[in-house]
């Protein structure tokens, strides 16, 4: 009896010790721009990197330490392209919950893809504004966007 409570005490005690996020983190590196907002207006802009991302939040690296607590919008290069022909970006909301350094972590608000700038003329996208339904894991996997 005293061994399983014991046991019970450890595995909680471990569980607020460690580590708490509940959503699944992917090691994924992807080129993002970032723009810091506060009341609908732009205040900073930059580039970076993802470290990594999950379904609530996103970890990434630029060249200067960004300011806990404000608005921040992303936009990454997505590396599927949608139909094979238009590239997309994925556009996140989301607020500086930590900062360290060039590491920045935020948790997602709102994201939505959308098609890329096209750099050949030939190609007529979607307007940047136009959501695109998210693709499943299987086409992501295999870069098909049907």
């Amino acid at each position: 009896m005293a061994r399983m409570a014991c046991e019970e005490q450890t595995n909680e005690t471990q569980s607020i010790a460690g580590d708490r996020r509940h959503d699944r983190r992917y090691d994924i590196h992807l080129e993002l721009r970032w723009k810091l907002i506060r009341r609908k207006r732009v205040l900073d802009t930059g580039t970076g990197r993802t470290l990594d991302l999950s379904s609530g939040g996103i970890l990434f690296e630029t060249d200067r330490q960004l300011p806990q607590g404000l608005n921040v919008e992303l936009s990454l290069a997505w590396p599927v392209m949608l139909h094979n022909v238009a590239p997309l970006q994925l556009v996140i909301a989301g607020r500086i919950v930590r900062s360290a350094g060039q590491r920045t972590a935020i948790q997602m608000v709102q994201h939505e893809f959308r098609t890329a700038p096209s750099e050949n003329h030939n190609i007529r996208p979607i307007s940047p504004r136009t959501p695109i339904n998210l693709l499943t894991n299987a086409q992501l996997q295999f870069g098909k966007a049907h």
